[in-house]
């Protein structure tokens, strides 16, 4: 039986960037579940598994269109490090949340700092990435 819209299933991944660089794997783990369609996952992902029977493995790559997007310059900052609480020593690579005006956190990675200012970052880590996966379907749920 082949995995189809709706169905719950049980998934082994590896992701590597096209450098080779693996950025996450469930091969340690357990294997994620998700129902395809339910967007749980990224949509390049879920219509791979599309198809795949229980045991079947396939390795594909996902734009960066149907990942996280691509980087949106418009989403980085420089803020006065005078905004920032006294406290915070920020340094490259430093995740930091913020709340926005609506009330939802916002993630940001520091990328740059200087005496007097640092630069925020609030694209995923993954945009304007494409993705390769090398996944196994599991398990097909009921």
């Amino acid at each position: 039986m082949a995995a189809q819209n709706g169905d719950k299933v049980r998934v082994h991944y590896t992701g590597k960037l096209t450098d080779g660089t693996v950025f996450d794997t469930s091969r340690e783990g357990d294997p994620i579940e998700f129902a395809i369609g339910s967007q749980m996952v990224i949509s390049g992902f879920e219509s791979a598994v599309v198809g795949m029977e229980p045991g079947d493995s396939k390795s594909f790559t996902v734009a960066s269109t149907e990942a996280y997007g691509e980087h949106d310059p418009r989403l980085v900052q420089d803020v006065p490090r005078t905004e920032l609480p006294p406290e915070l020593e920020p340094h490259p690579g430093m995740r930091l949340t913020a709340t926005g005006r609506d009330g939802r956190e916002i993630g940001l990675v520091v990328t740059e700092v200087n005496d007097n200012v640092v630069r925020l970052d609030a694209n995923h880590p993954l945009a304007g990435e494409d993705l390769t996966f090398e996944i196994q379907l599991v398990e097909i749920a009921a």
